[in-house]
């Protein structure tokens, strides 16, 4: 990742923190403006949180028993 990246993400983690509703917009705009970069990463995202979620069930489930 190129510092103008990095620079790039800190400030968008920057306006998530500060203002939310700001962000929200922000992205939502950049989704319907170039919706191409959000379609895979949201799918690899969401099968790493169910694979994830996954995991936290096995565990419980053994804690459980």
């Amino acid at each position: 990742m190129s510092n103008i990246d990095e620079s790039i993400g800190k400030i968008l983690l920057d306006l998530q923190k500060e203002d939310p509703e700001t962000f929200k917009k922000l992205m939502k705009k950049a989704q319907q403006e170039n919706p191409e970069l959000f379609e895979d990463s949201i799918d690899c995202e969401n099968a790493e949180i169910d694979e994830y979620n996954r995991k936290v069930d096995d565990y419980n489930n053994k804690i459980d028993s």
